[in-house]
């Protein structure tokens, strides 16, 4: 197996010389055996018994997170639909126009078959021109550099609530996502950024999070495992989550991380990982009780079901459970330059304070009359 970058090494490294073990937690136990094609598959083994998960797994998934109102109550659609869904999308990300991420991929495209739009024209569920693409204030993303997107009948990643919404957030959590709501999709605080502090984690290049539950672009991920470790590499942004299994408790509650603190063990066939100590703010605004469950099994030759709890109760009323069907890719996984070539902090900056300046002259135009 070859490594493309110092950081899995290093990870290599780590996993390598911990030391077996076990942990006490509960969830689910999945069968050993899964139906592909209508035959009994059983999953390739690791020297120690365990299910082998190794290799580089893909989330490329057109499925929306969050249940579109336009689909009502429909948790499914039909194979036809999903057909008609593919070829639009090959239509309207064809690389000759911009591209669009999150649920707004499903929700375009959606639309764009609903009302037999044709070309790169496109609208979104509101009814909005879309023609100008995700972030055309900036330059926008050309679709010739993002991966075609995988197409399945499902209409939201979100499993529970069954009616594939996020839960309804509590007062604290409401007031979180407003202190941090952005004033350019690329700073914190809901204000224009003094330095480089009042910029988010990902334009600094620090970290884009864990777990990360939508496709964008280099959603990738190499998973190695030992028998009493478990390296899973990001290629977003180049982060490294060790995950021992050797049964050793979690940090102390004082230390937080933008990654939070895992601890793994297997149930049955699947592989289980117990993240908490998370940093306010590291996923969607929640806060530092956020408590992450993932369930990695795998239930074919190339796919690795990738199950992910999120318990908060001072964000979310409820807990909510995602399920992403990871694709096994051939391809590896490279080196995920970010500070390298971005100067976009140095604009971003200058053009914060070329709007400060323009406020001030305003002020005083108007002061003077």
């Amino acid at each position: 197996m070859r490594f493309q970058d110092l950081p899995f090494v290093v990870a290599l490294a780590v996993v390598t010389s911990l030391t077996a073990g076990r942990i006490a937690a509960q969830t689910q136990t999945v069968s050993a055996k899964a139906k592909t094609a209508g035959r009994s598959w059983t999953p390739p083994r690791a020297p120690d018994g365990h299910p082998d998960l190794q290799g580089v797994w893909a989330n490329n998934n057109a499925t929306p997170l969050q249940r579109p109102k336009a689909l009502g109550g429909r948790t499914t659609l039909t194979d036809a639909e999903v057909a008609a869904l593919r070829k639009k999308a090959a239509e309207l990300y064809d690389g000759k126009g911009d591209t669009e991420f999150g649920d707004t991929v499903f929700e375009t495209v959606w639309t764009a078959v609903q009302n037999h739009e044709s070309g790169s024209h496109k609208k979104g569920l509101n009814g909005v021109d879309a023609k100008t693409g995700f972030d055309a204030s900036t330059g926008d993303y050309s679709s010739a550099w993002i991966v075609g997107r995988d197409w399945d009948n499902r209409t939201s990643l979100i499993i529970d609530p069954p009616n594939g919404l996020l839960p309804e957030m509590t007062l604290a959590g409401k007031q979180a996502q407003a202190n941090r709501k952005s004033y350019d999709e690329s700073s914190v605080g809901g204000k224009r950024p003094d330095s480089y502090e009042d910029l988010s984690l990902g334009v600094r290049c620090i970290t884009f999070g864990s777990p990360r539950l939508q496709a964008g672009y280099n959603s990738y991920y190499q998973i190695l495992q030992t028998r009493d470790a478990v390296a899973i590499q990001m290629e977003m942004a180049h982060d490294v989550r060790i995950i021992p299994l050797d049964g050793r408790p979690h940090l102390p509650s004082a230390i937080r991380t933008w990654l939070g603190d895992s601890r793994g063990r297997w149930e049955g066939d699947t592989l289980v990982v117990d993240t908490t100590n998370y940093r306010a703010g590291a996923f969607m605004n929640a806060s530092e009780k956020l408590h992450v469950i993932e369930r990695f099994s795998r239930t074919g030759p190339d796919v690795l079901q990738y199950q992910v709890t999120i318990d908060d109760p001072e964000t979310w009323t409820k807990p909510w459970t995602v399920m992403i069907p990871l694709r096994h890719s051939k391809d590896p996984i490279y080196e995920y330059a970010c500070h390298e070539g971005n100067y976009g902090m140095a604009g971003i900056l200058a053009g914060a304070r070329a709007e400060d300046q323009k406020d001030q002259e305003k002020s005083g135009a108007t002061g003077s009359r």
